[in-house]
């Protein structure tokens, strides 16, 4: 087991669970959730298993919940830890609506954990992850951040969820620019797709197996991203089930 970590931001059903048990086979994994209810049952699991999972209750859009994260993990781990991974899997909900019946809540909720969490997150980490390139990590360290189609095109309705997203895509780009050269690998996934997870279970089913983003797949194009070679940089990827029109 590797004295390295990795931290994963927006623990839930689908992507930052399939992430989390992903690196949780080589690395011990901090999982990050405003509800414990979202990490507790995945951090038994990983820890009956053999690896070793460790939960904090976080709002990431909130500066004092995020220090308190920090803190936790030095605690546990101790505080000259390294990371080899963060993966930022947060986001502030999808709410479509006519702009001028958007609830403001909507739109600062959105702003909120994409781009302020998005900052925190990596005002967080990023330490850890320049000690883990002093570390010598067997990857270069990875701050990897989940995007979607509104990181690119926002459509009619969908105002406050993609100005958050479109805000992560611009910080992600300026700290690849920032830390690649330091050794950290920064990368951003566009999700252009609905993901197969049991909130989406019945849904588009007349279009095939294939037609929603697997969290598993999502996981493993993840992994890759983290294996890249410094001489190997992706910035930004994306992924789509083959039948997605795009």
């Amino acid at each position: 087991m590797s004295k390295l970590i990795a931290i994963v931001a927006g623990v839930g059903a689908g992507t930052g669970a399939a992430v989390a048990r992903k690196f949780a086979a080589t690395y011990p994994v901090v999982l990050l959730a405003r509800n414990p209810d979202s990490f507790k049952s995945l951090a038994e699991e990983i820890n009956s298993s053999g690896g070793k999972a460790f939960g904090i209750s976080t709002d990431v859009s909130d500066s004092k919940s995020v220090q308190n994260a920090v803190n936790a993990i030095k605690k546990e781990f101790g505080s000259d830890v390294g990371a080899a991974a963060a993966i930022f899997n947060a986001s502030g909900g999808f709410t479509r609506a006519p702009f001028l019946e958007l609830p403001e809540e909507a739109f600062t909720q959105s702003l909120a954990v994409s781009a302020t969490g998005g900052f925190l997150f990596s005002k967080a980490t990023l330490p850890f992850l320049l000690q883990g390139v002093n570390q010598k990590s067997q990857h270069p360290p990875s701050l990897i951040f989940t995007g979607a189609t509104a990181s690119l095109k926002s459509s009619a309705q969908m105002s406050s969820f993609s100005t958050g997203k479109w805000a992560l895509r611009a910080l992600s780009q300026s700290l690849a620019k920032e830390f690649g050269p330091q050794g950290v690998h920064v990368s951003h996934a566009i999700i252009d797709g609905i993901i197969d997870i049991p909130r989406t279970r019945e849904w588009m089913k007349e279009a095939g197996p294939d037609a929603k983003l697997s969290p598993d797949g999502i996981a493993n194009d993840y992994w890759y991203l983290h294996t890249q070679p410094r001489s190997n940089f992706t910035w930004e990827l994306d992924l789509r089930p083959a039948v997605e029109k795009w």
